[in-house]
């Protein structure tokens, strides 16, 4: 079996990585597994509280870390967290890979996430702090996909199905 991810998951909060990924995966017969949990047991603490107690650089230094670690031993699925696009070093290492942008506009990620709930980044004003992250990150999440599929509206088996199409020879 290969030790390359079957699809990289990219895309803003509330776009559906982690439910979407687990739906694909279970589609596909393989595992799945998300850099945001493989930071979180790094750290022995959930991301709110290394962003609080470390910092973001430094969560983005364990997040740098979790990528790389997932794109070279993971044979399923793998969801990046929504900034991972950020790190010229992320965006490089998945050339090559198949990577999928689960696009999503505000709305739709806001009934998601709900506004603010554990998501530092969101702490303060989270409807305007998402709307700016989802901008700045959109042309990032489409320099590194090899596919786009539309999330909006749409219940995660709908995405898994459309996704595991896309990756049939």
């Amino acid at each position: 079996m290969s030790t390359r991810p079957v699809c990289v998951l990219v895309g803003a909060p509330g776009s559906g990585k982690t439910t979407v990924g687990q739906a694909l995966a279970a589609v596909l017969g393989v595992g799945f597994r998300d850099t945001d949990t493989d930071i979180e047991q790094l750290a022995g603490k959930p991301i709110p509280e290394i962003f609080v107690d470390e910092g973001e650089e430094h969560f983005r230094t364990l997040e740098r870390a979790a990528v790389a670690a997932g794109l070279a031993s993971h044979p399923g699925v793998l969801a990046l967290g929504g900034g991972a696009v950020l790190a010229e070093e992320n965006r490089a290492a998945l050339i090559g890979h198949t990577v999928v942008h689960l696009s999503v506009e505000l709305p739709d990620a806001v009934k998601r996430i709900g506004l603010g709930s554990g998501r530092p980044l969101l702490a303060l004003n989270p409807r305007a702090t998402l709307k700016h992250l989802m901008e700045q990150r959109r042309p990032l999440y489409a320099e590194v996909a090899t596919a786009t599929v539309l999330t909006d509206g749409r219940d995660p088996e709908e995405i898994a199905t459309e996704i595991a199409a896309l990756l049939k020879p």
